[in-house]
């Protein structure tokens, strides 16, 4: 890519997209944004001009993308909320394919998850699956990355376990916490879209960190880190879904669903390739010990703006 192409990447004010948008930004290309809160404090002040997604307004969708080279899709919803389902974030996402083509983009890259299967019985993994085989079908030049679950200091997943580490004095394990994950650095992950852009040909790639870990140990390493003395047990998954819940409506946020539990469970934040990741989760949490978990980090506020305690 020249430095004077445009690259559109949706979410930037978020948090994959945020994480892309700065790797692009840092080697001198334009970018603008798509978002679903355009009124939102942009962090990257002039650098950066955001649009609102238009999904009910193909026209203007298309007339955004006009111009650009790449486009940078992460847009997607951890669960459902409101009237935003996995159907509707799947027929908003072929919406924004059928814009690109419309608008002349070359190539797309998508962030997708591993494990997507358009078959699978996991609603998230499902619509992942089905969005990958439109991006498949499309006229675009494609790049499908596929993470298994990204970490940085406000991610939800190792942030929020973190929090509860540091809050509660008992953290809840679902089940035995045998079930394993390979957690990717954002930072590294942006490098994996941002290189992928540069190829050629259409290809599908995992994005997966060094080091594999039972959900188990993991939080059992984020313990000893942060020098937590939670004390960690274990509970059925629906018992633990339940807690979560009760914690979840005292902070006004979710902190866990049982789409999210049955995913971990089925060993699918896992990759079978060779590990695209360089920054391990065990070395960053020495370095961030002191950060990571100080704040809880609220799904329903980053993506609904609703107020948290």
């Amino acid at each position: 890519m020249k430095a004077s192409e445009l690259n559109v990447v949706t979410g930037a004010f978020s948090y994959t997209g945020k994480y892309i948008t700065e790797r692009l930004l840092a080697m001198g290309k334009n970018v603008m944004t798509l978002t679903g809160h355009p009124k939102r404090p942009n962090p990257f002040g002039s650098r950066v001009k955001a649009f609102p997604f238009n999904f009910e307004k193909p026209k203007g969708l298309i007339k955004s993308l006009e111009g650009a080279t790449v486009l940078y899709n992460t847009y997607w919803i951890r669960f459902p909320h409101g009237s935003l389902t996995f159907e509707k974030a799947v027929e908003h996402t072929k919406t924004l394919i059928k814009a690109a083509e419309e608008a002349g983009i070359k190539r797309i890259v998508h962030i997708s998850v591993t494990n997507a299967d358009e078959d699978s019985p996991l609603p998230y993994f499902k619509g992942k699956g089905i969005i990958e085989k439109a991006i498949i079908d499309s006229k675009l030049s494609y790049a499908i990355i596929r993470p298994t679950v990204t970490f940085a200091i406000e991610d939800i997943l190792i942030n929020n376990i973190s929090w509860l580490l540091r809050k509660s004095p008992v953290f809840a394990i679902p089940g035995t916490g045998e079930y394993k994950l390979q957690p990717i650095f954002a930072e590294d992950l942006a490098d994996i879209a941002v290189d992928a852009a540069n190829k050629k040909e259409s290809l599908i790639i995992d994005a997966a960190g060094p080091e594999i870990y039972t959900f188990e140990e993991l939080v059992k390493l984020i313990a000893k880190k942060i020098h937590s003395k939670a004390m960690i047990i274990y509970l059925p998954p629906k018992a633990a879904l339940s807690a979560a819940k009760v914690i979840g409506y005292i902070i006004k946020d979710i902190l866990l669903t049982k789409d999210e539990v049955d995913g971990l469970m089925s060993n699918l934040l896992i990759s079978k390739e060779k590990p695209r990741g360089k920054t391990s989760i065990s070395g960053w949490l020495t370095q961030n010990a002191d950060a990571v978990g100080t704040m809880h980090a609220s799904e329903l506020e980053r993506h609904y703006q609703l107020t948290t305690l």
